[in-house]
Parts: structure tokens; sequence; C-alpha cells
């Protein structure tokens, strides 16, 4: 099925230590499948608290795209409070959920690692995540 449409989660305001990899990543899937949160690749993003009347706006949006997506794909090397968040709303709806991260620098929490609903898959170099995508992408 092409033209999948992908939730992509990664660290915003966790952390953006990995944000060039979210950036090749989401690239990567665009070349087959649409990706509605292109923006968690940016490098610009603003890390900062918004006040809660932007941020309900964000979270509006966020669960949304979650809502009308077909897989979400995380990267999960950096912790992160929204994608812990984003994972459980998707698995509540049951929206297949694959969670990568780099066994090199990381552990993930149990509650991840521990729900037999997750697709973990660790990797060692990112040149291990391109054929695991293919695989969820194009079964």
């Amino acid at each position: 099925m092409a033209n999948k449409k992908i939730y992509f989660a990664g660290s915003i305001r966790g952390g953006r230590v990995d944000a060039a990899l979210y950036h090749r990543i989401i690239s990567y899937i665009q070349r087959t499948d649409v990706v509605l949160t292109e923006h968690v690749g940016k490098s610009n993003l603003n890390l900062m608290e918004q006040g809660r009347e932007r941020d309900a706006s964000i979270y509006d949006q966020d669960t949304a795209w979650l809502r009308e997506s077909d897989v979400l794909i995380g990267e999960c090397t950096c912790p992160s409070l929204g994608v812990g968040y984003e994972l459980a709303y998707a698995e509540a709806r049951g929206i297949p959920c694959h969670i990568f991260y780099d066994s090199t620098k990381a552990q993930l929490s149990a509650m991840l690692t521990g729900n037999p609903y997750f697709h973990i898959h660790p990797y060692t170099t990112e040149a291990d995540i391109y054929p695991l995508l293919d695989q969820i992408l194009n079964p």
C-alpha cells in the first residue's frame, strides 16, 4: 500500500540531539509515503513551552495526525515524555507502532520493551534503520 500516512515521533522539548537523524529518516520515508509530522526533523523548532493555549493547539494537531495515521514510527534514543504519550495514544487506537533506538546509546523504558504491542527495533548504526523501514512500509 503506497502513500501510507506515517506519524513520525521524535523528541522535541526532551532534547534535539538526534534532529539531523530524524530529518534523514523522514526524508527516507517520504520517498514512498506521507509523513504527517515532517516538522520533527527540522533543526529550527521552537523548544519552549508556548503557554497553555498554544500548547493546546499543538496537542490538538498532533492527536488529529495520530488518528489519521496508518503507522507510528518513533525514534526513541533520546527520551521524551511527549513521544511516550504519542505511543500510548496510538496503541489505544490500534495504530501499529514501531520503535527505533540506538542500543549503544540508550536503553528503552520497560513500559515500552515489556509491552508486546510495540515492535521494538534496536540498532547500532544508522544504516541498520533503512532496511527495517523498507520491511515496515512495504511488507
